[in-house]
């Protein structure tokens, strides 16, 4: 385990400063680390090597995957943290739109794809319209964390058009983690049984609580951060994002949702406070995660007949139907046209929450192993693409900051940490 995690960590940091020296997000050469690391290269070229160092059909160990899933919880919640409630509430017409569309489209694009694929790649246990809905679902979905970690990559979050993205990217992911219900209640114990409106449910529950909450967390955190212990703010950040997470787990959401909840909750600190906790997300933790993710990747299947055409077809669509939903969104409510397109480049990374998909819908026979092995490339290759076509976008309009948090509390030692994630 601890050789796994150094090297996977030595490749993620090594490629991350390559990818920012060529003018790319970290996220990028991070990610590329995995693919590095995986069956597409370290296990083709040197397949013992490969398999001494991942003997467990090439998957890292549980506790190198448990390490990156904290990192990606603490990433989304850290993101959320970030989200100042004014701006959203003033941009409240382009979130609603655009988080609508760019659900809406990629879905229908995915669903028709779906329908034109033939039998043979479809999984052993589903129909044509369990694989046809649960494809489209996979080509609507954004992955929260990944843009996460590239809007912190390119000092965006702390910019209107990054936390427009950010909220955007949450509620139509919510559309997603619904429809995934209905094809997992279609597969398994039919639309008749009680899945889908306990999920429905669970999730208004959750929005609930995190309402009710907030405010109550808010006088906690600020009544620490006001002692002389302001640093124990992180332990205990740390603690309300992963048991969030653990929360809507526990309910069957996603928990990247809880941590999203739980970051709200938490909302914007002075600056400083969270330093020492984002410098060890945003350096450490988080690259594991990202590289880990790239070890699913096996570039071999698609020299199987018809994977790779397919691959490219799933690809392009995919990506058009998210910068059509997106772009369309935001110049439906008078957004410019280079942030419409920006708002649509962020939206379209899929990471790690695309393969999630992609195994539950092997797991659940709606997938066959050529199709998991296409959704995992388009969740890389969108996740990689993301952020050159945001840095593209961005670079041809001028995005409002959000205004500073608060200074750190009376009491707050301004010293303990002077960084933060878009370090």
């Amino acid at each position: 385990m601890l050789t796994q995690l150094a090297i996977i960590l030595c490749a993620a940091v090594v490629l991350g400063m390559i990818a920012r020296r060529l003018g790319l997000p970290a996220m990028v050469g991070e990610l590329l680390a995995g693919v590095v690391l995986g069956p597409s290269l370290l296990g083709w070229l040197l397949p013992a090597a490969h398999d001494r160092l991942f003997p467990d059909d090439g998957a890292p160990s549980a506790l190198v995957g448990g390490i990156g899933q904290v990192g990606v919880l603490l990433l989304v919640g850290l993101a959320a943290a970030e989200l100042d409630f004014t701006v959203l509430r003033r941009r409240g017409k382009v979130i609603a739109s655009v988080s609508v569309w760019s659900f809406a489209i990629p879905l229908a694009f995915g669903i028709g794809v779906g329908f034109l694929v033939p039998e043979r790649f479809h999984g052993i246990d589903s129909t044509p319209v369990e694989f046809a809905l649960l494809l489209g679902t996979a080509m609507s979905v954004s992955a929260i964390p990944v843009i996460a970690k590239i809007l912190t990559d390119l000092d965006l979050l702390r910019k209107e058009v990054g936390q427009v993205i950010l909220t955007a990217g949450t509620l139509s992911d919510v559309g997603a983690w619904m429809l995934l219900a209905v094809v997992s209640a279609m597969t398994t114990v039919g639309l008749r049984g009680w899945q889908l409106p306990l999920t429905a449910l669970y999730l208004g529950a959750a929005l609930a609580v995190t309402w009710l909450l907030r405010p109550w967390v808010h006088k906690a955190l600020d009544r620490v951060e006001a002692s002389s212990n302001a640093l124990y703010v992180n332990g205990i950040v740390v603690v309300i994002i992963v048991g969030g997470a653990a929360a809507t787990d526990a309910l069957h959401l996603e928990a990247a949702l809880g941590a999203f909840l739980a970051g709200l909750m938490v909302g914007r600190r002075g600056r400083g406070v969270l330093g020492p906790l984002q410098t060890v997300t945003a350096a450490v933790l988080a690259p594991v995660f990202l590289a880990t993710a790239g070890l699913h990747l096996d570039l071999a299947e698609l020299g199987r007949p018809g994977v790779a055409v397919l691959a490219v077809v799933v690809l392009v669509v995919a990506v058009a139907g998210k910068l059509i939903g997106g772009y369309l969104g935001a110049r439906m409510v008078g957004v410019s046209r280079w942030e419409s397109l920006a708002l649509g480049s962020g939206l379209n990374a899929r990471g790690i929450v695309e393969i999630i998909l992609a195994t539950i819908g092997l797991q659940i026979g709606v997938f066959s192993e050529s199709v998991f092995t296409i959704v995992v490339l388009l969740a890389l290759a969108t996740s990689i693409m993301a952020g050159p076509m945001l840095v593209f976008a961005t670079r041809r309009f001028e995005s409002d900051p959000v205004p500073p948090a608060r200074p750190a509390a009376v009491g707050a030692d301004p010293h303990s940490s002077h960084m933060h994630m878009g370090n």
